[in-house]
């Protein structure tokens, strides 16, 4: 019987343990929360388009209705 003292000292190990990685997880989840805002993902793939620069690519911002004009 000389096991039982030290399962319950084993447990509060692992319980402690458990809080750290949850509580150094919670702080890593913040941390990416806060810098979320100041990164744009479009910036990665450059596919990030001003408005400005649609007619360089041929592109009517307005629909022409052809049938109004007549």
């Amino acid at each position: 019987m000389s096991g039982r003292g030290r399962s319950s000292f084993t447990k509060r190990l692992k319980e402690r343990s458990r809080q750290e990685k949850q509580r150094e997880k919670a702080e890593r989840k913040s941390q990416r929360k806060q810098d979320k805002p100041a990164r744009n993902p479009e910036d990665d793939f450059g596919t990030n388009v001003v408005v400005d620069d649609i007619d360089d690519f041929g592109v009517d911002l307005e629909p022409s209705h052809s049938s109004d004009s007549e």
